[in-house]
């Protein structure tokens, strides 16, 4: 049941997983790109749809309570360690990658902004239902 649920999340943390071992080589550089810093802006943007998949994921599972009734939190906790643990990885596992500690502060800001959404969303969505 918790699998079913959480898949969605899984296979796009695995989807970042490849795209940050991609080795550096790789990576098309492109300049007028690089100067806007579209790099954060992907970084922030791949861990804010993380995070509303994994919010996702934990509300609608009834495997694990604690994960249903702290989803946010645990979401948030999760996908924040895992921008971190990636960082580490590119610094040590990964050829041709560096840790880049802007790249984890653009993730875990993906992340926080993911658990605002998802809280305003969900505020929204409970409004209508008591009507």
């Amino acid at each position: 049941m918790f699998f079913r649920y959480t898949k969605w999340s899984m296979l796009w943390a695995l989807v970042i997983l490849i795209l940050c071992g991609i080795p550096g080589r790789d990576i098309p550089h492109i300049s007028f790109l690089e100067l806007l810093s579209f790099d954060k802006f992907v970084h922030a943007g791949i861990f804010f749809v993380l995070l509303l998949l994994t919010v996702r994921g934990f509300v609608l599972q009834d495997s694990y309570p604690v994960l249903k009734e702290r989803a946010k939190l645990m979401a948030a906790i999760i996908c924040i360690s895992y921008g971190g643990l990636l960082e580490i990885m590119q610094a040590t596992v990964f050829e041709e990658r560096s840790a880049d500690v802007f790249d984890f502060i653009a993730n875990s800001f993906g992340c926080l902004l993911g658990t605002l959404v998802y809280g305003r969303v969900e505020k929204i969505v409970l409004m209508k239902l008591i009507k």
